[in-house]
């Protein structure tokens, strides 16, 4: 730790280091505040998010979905043709110009309105000793903020060099829709683009070292590679990595799994296999500030670095990669860092979803990190053939499991795998908010034919069968 790192300023009161949903929520709290913040860009304004992550993304998988379920319309009505995206360019013309006008209206526009805030974007920068050094300069002020997001990280898999390979961005930068392509990961992101792409008429294989979806239920992931496989998505658990190599303008590709080598061949590779935090020239060593096996920023509860003076906020730290949390982790490092707040960091309530389709949705503790804790637990789990609104809708593919405290029946986390599923979750977390039992969740009068009813009667479930209730019975 330098003692020096936090040496009087001139300049500013706060410097923000990184333009994107985190740096411009702390910059903003300060400002609203009365205080002088340098909001520093550091790429490209708007950073992750509204460029190449939440906005293109959640905007082509439903263009994807509106594809999906043309060509179901046709087979019900009994018409020929599939249904098919006929203009890919046009796709990724349209996703250009949400971005673009999201990027203008949410933040180049915000900046004008808040005149304690001064935008910076001359180049890379650096942190030094009572600043921030950039374009030449060096920023004064006494208390920093990084906020410069992550990246798609590149798996070491010998030869990858060699071969087509996308990123997340990349994918969706395309400027023809390719024939096939192999997903290297099956977390969310690998989840909801190759979905998407195979709904958009690629062949699709997703390649998964554990399972889809590791950190979910072992149930959500069963049922989800069920769903994919049903699509035509090849999904392999299992797999390790062996190597990679051309075949033809092909990437061709070697793993294995339950110990017998599979040769896999499409036109890119998709390396959707986790981020990596951007500190690269950040000056973190010099100012002692600690990172982890990643490289991410090991912030403590209050998102201070080791630097005292110096915070972190996003997908740089070791926090939760949601853009939401990155918002929210920034204004509680601006509030401490130049407001005199003494908030910590939550996430115990902190709502998670992957887009894919049926939609994953949870909050709190799953039932092995429920276990790891020391609780005793028990556990509730309905499928959504139960579900009324499911039965309705012709589509029961999902299930709702709870998990609640066997000694004081206190709700300790749920998932909720559903169509709808996205819109429902912030109902448990709400009750897990406020600690909530199993038992007050199943008398809560929940609205007929919906989605979310489906939480009262998984509540119910721990005790009684929901087969033989009514309807609205109980």
């Amino acid at each position: 730790m330098k003692d020096d790192c936090c040496a009087p300023a001139g300049d500013f009161d706060l410097a923000v280091i990184g333009a994107g949903s985190a740096g411009f929520s702390a910059a903003i709290t300060a400002a609203e505040a009365g205080k002088r913040v340098a909001l520093i860009g550091h790429g490209t304004i708007g950073g992750t998010c509204v460029n190449i992550g939440c906005v293109p993304s959640k905007t082509m998988i439903r263009a994807a979905e509106a594809v999906h379920g043309a060509k179901a319309a046709r087979r019900f009505a009994g018409l020929g043709g599939d249904g098919a995206l006929t203009d890919w360019t046009a796709l990724v013309a349209a996703k250009d110009e949400l971005v673009a006008t999201l990027r203008q209206k949410k933040y180049a526009d915000l900046l004008p309105g808040y005149e304690g805030i001064s935008y910076i974007d001359e180049g890379p920068a650096r942190l030094v000793p009572g600043g921030v050094a950039v374009g030449g300069r060096v920023i004064g002020a006494p208390m920093r903020i990084i906020a410069t997001g992550a990246r798609p990280a590149v798996p070491d898999i010998p030869g990858l060099g060699t071969v087509p390979t996308l990123d997340s961005t990349q994918l969706l930068d395309l400027a023809h829709r390719p024939d096939s392509l192999i997903f290297l990961g099956g977390g969310y992101v690998g989840v909801e683009l190759a979905q998407m792409m195979a709904r958009l008429g690629v062949r699709v294989t997703i390649l998964c070292r554990s399972r889809l979806l590791p950190q979910a239920e072992p149930e959500v992931s069963a049922l989800l590679a069920g769903v994919l496989r049903a699509e035509g998505v090849t999904v392999l658990d299992g797999v390790t990595y062996q190597a990679a190599r051309p075949d033809g303008e092909r990437a061709g590709l070697t793993v294995r799994q339950d110990g017998t080598a599979l040769a896999l061949s499409a036109d890119h590779l998709v390396l959707t296999t986790g981020r990596r935090p951007n500190t690269e020239g950040l000056g973190l060593a010099e100012m002692g500030i600690e990172t982890d096996r990643r490289g991410a920023i090991r912030v403590g509860a209050d998102m201070e670095t080791t630097c005292p003076g110096t915070y972190a906020a996003g997908d740089v730290t070791d926090r939760d990669q949601f853009v939401y949390m990155a918002a929210y982790g920034a204004r509680l490092a601006a509030t401490n860092a130049v407001l005199g707040g003494t908030g910590t960091y939550d996430n115990a309530a902190m709502p998670w979803v992957v887009f894919s389709d049926p939609q994953v949705a949870g909050v709190g503790l799953s039932e092995a990190a429920a276990r790891a804790a020391g609780r005793r637990v028990k556990t509730s789990v309905l499928g959504l053939d139960n579900v009324p609104r499911a039965l309705a809708a012709r589509d029961t593919r999902g299930l709702i499991k709870l998990v609640a405290d066997a000694d004081d029946d206190r709700l300790l986390g749920g998932v909720i795998v559903a169509p709808e599923g996205a819109d429902s979750i912030q109902t448990l977390a709400l009750a897990l908010r406020f600690g909530m039992t199993a038992k007050a969740l199943g008398a809560t009068i929940f609205p007929y034919l919906t989605t979310v009813e489906g939480l009262k009667l998984a509540a119910q479930t721990f005790e009684r069968d929901v087969a033989k209730l009514s309807c609205c019975a109980g």
